[in-house]
């Protein structure tokens, strides 16, 4: 059955079937993310104390700020009210710890934002997660500052300095859960992202599969491989990044098969670096490798529509 409309100009529309109608915005959608990511927000302000909230204001004014610059010099229509530049600015600053300098984090803004998503044509067509990928150019540039870190609620001028969980192997599981821990600012506190997780599948905005996989991946490669599973799920970006990031909707398959062979390969891929290479943290390298997989991935798990033959049989 064809679907007929005309629109605003009295041209006549002819589409195939589904017709889905729905009244879900991006920047509804953004908004609900927003909503969800405040619980970290909170607990990261809690442990680091007010430049936490300083440090994720200003990666939010950078990368709005970037994005409207883009819209500008492009001359296209500005886009920072779907909110999805905001959203990008707080997972960057969750991917960072408090200390880092705030030009520093301008420069992971300007990454994200002019080169991963507006230099590949905006919203929908960049490659890879903007945040990920900035998180990964400010750790490969400025190393020192990015793994400089600080004890739980010792965030003075003079902090003492201390290491994340994963490179030291210690931290009770309580800790960890509840965020009293060093380390990136969204990824402290896993009861927190653990109630974003529920509110986005509560407001149907993710679904459960990639991050099912993800995480269910890190537990059992890690009980084969001899590691304290729940440790490595509640240490480190685990948590964010399976609930945050490997649910994106642009860079991640659409289809649930599809989310879920991601999330299985970002699982594998982080337990891969974790434990045999010479870097405590993976799972930023791990959604980008699969970003790049998931045009793939997607040719490999596409449906097929009612109706259509397979190649080379006759009708």
């Amino acid at each position: 059955m064809a679907y007929y409309d005309l629109d605003n100009k009295g041209k006549l529309t002819v589409s195939p079937s589904p017709h889905i109608n729905s009244s879900a915005t991006t920047r509804g959608i953004m908004l609900h993310v927003l909503i969800a990511l405040m619980p970290a927000l909170g607990v990261s302000v809690w442990v680091f104390g007010i430049r936490a909230l300083i440090l994720t204001l200003w990666t939010v004014v950078c990368s709005v700020g970037f994005e409207a610059l883009c819209c500008k010099l492009r001359k296209r229509p500005l886009t920072v009210g779907d909110l999805s530049a905001a959203v990008t600015g707080v997972l960057l600053a969750f991917n960072l710890p408090s200390t880092l300098p705030l030009w520093e984090a301008a420069i992971g803004a300007f990454v994200s934002i002019a080169v991963v998503k507006q230099l590949f044509g905006g919203l929908g067509q960049n490659f890879a997660n903007p945040a990920i990928v900035g998180r990964i150019v400010l750790m490969l540039s400025f190393t020192a500052d990015m793994t400089h870190w600080v004890k739980p609620f010792d965030s003075g001028v003079d902090a003492v300095t201390s290491a994340t969980p994963l490179v030291t192997k210690e931290g009770a599981y309580l800790d960890l859960f509840l965020g009293r821990c060093g380390g990136c600012l969204g990824e402290v506190s896993a009861a927190a992202l653990l109630v974003g997780f529920i509110y986005l599948l509560i407001v149907k905005v993710i679904t459960p599969h990639a991050t099912l996989g993800f995480v269910g991946t890190v537990f059992l490669f890690s009980l084969i491989a001899g590691e304290d599973p729940v440790f490595q799920i509640l240490a480190g970006g685990v948590m964010l990044g399976a609930v945050f990031m490997a649910t994106d909707y642009v860079t991640t398959p659409i289809t649930p098969l599809g989310k879920i062979i991601f999330g299985v390969g970002c699982g594998i891929i982080t337990c891969v670096i974790r434990f045999y290479a010479n870097y405590a943290e993976g799972v930023s390298f791990s959604i980008l490798i699969m970003n790049i997989l998931t045009p793939y991935i997607d040719r490999f798990t596409e449906t097929k529509p009612l109706g259509i033959a397979k190649k080379g049989a006759h009708s």
